[in-house]
């Protein structure tokens, strides 16, 4: 915590205009979220949710990193998660979510900086927002996800096998795909895949991945010192 950390193009991108045009053309309620992912890839982001997080206990604290308007945070309370938390860089989607959302605090913050202690989360999670980081930074923000998470990390992103850029709405250096959960991976020893999931777009080639990564390291010095007493 309390790293300095410059404004990268990206961050500064995000939390502008640019970035409030996009939450404008993307609002959705959660039903009309639910059928794009159905129409997408043939499953539902709250099947998914529940394929991945539905064997997990509710009352465990929850950060989503990015989370624009709240809609990913409200499909996770509908499910009966309770201890919910959001950072966003963009103003006025925090002030859009706010209106749209029931005992979810989300705050304004960055990826590269997230206010909150070491394993304050028991899960931190992101969807579509590691995609907007550039390859110089990506372990940045993953080291600070890994820092605050407790045991699992969960991600929902754009998947390539190398680290891709694509172009998005006629502007460079704003998108990437990769293999989010290898390099999440990378970062220490103590980390494991649990789950993973490719997911193909019914009308392209392109595919995305959702992912479940475990810190495994903290959870064995738990039964150690269970053990102990």
């Amino acid at each position: 915590m309390n790293k300095t950390i410059d404004i990268t193009k990206q961050m500064k991108t995000w939390g502008g205009f640019f970035g409030k045009s996009y939450t404008y053309r993307n609002m959705s309620t959660l039903e009309e979220l639910d059928k794009s992912y159905k129409k997408n890839y043939n499953v539902t982001r709250t099947e998914l949710n529940k394929i991945f997080l539905g064997e997990i206990k509710k009352d465990i604290k929850i950060l989503e990193v990015g989370s624009n308007i709240g809609n990913q945070l409200a499909l996770l309370q509908k499910m009966g998660f309770k201890n919910l938390y959001g950072i966003e860089i963009n103003s006025n989607a925090i002030e859009i979510s706010r209106k749209r959302t029931t005992d979810i605090n989300i705050i304004h913050g960055s990826a590269f900086n997230i206010p909150f202690k070491d394993d304050y989360f028991d899960l931190v999670f992101t969807s579509g927002v590691l995609i907007h980081i550039a390859p110089t930074d990506i372990k940045l923000v993953m080291e600070e996800i890994y820092r605050c998470a407790k045991r699992y990390i969960w991600g929902f992103e754009y998947y390539s096998d190398a680290h891709t850029p694509i172009t998005y709405r006629g502007h460079a250096n704003l998108l990437w795909k990769a293999d989010f959960s290898k390099i999440y991976l990378s970062l220490s020893d103590d980390l494991r895949l649990v789950k993973e999931k490719h997911l193909k777009y019914a009308d392209s080639n392109n595919v995305d991945t959702m992912f479940l990564v475990e810190k495994m390291r903290r959870r064995s010095k738990k039964s150690e010192d269970r053990s102990k007493c």
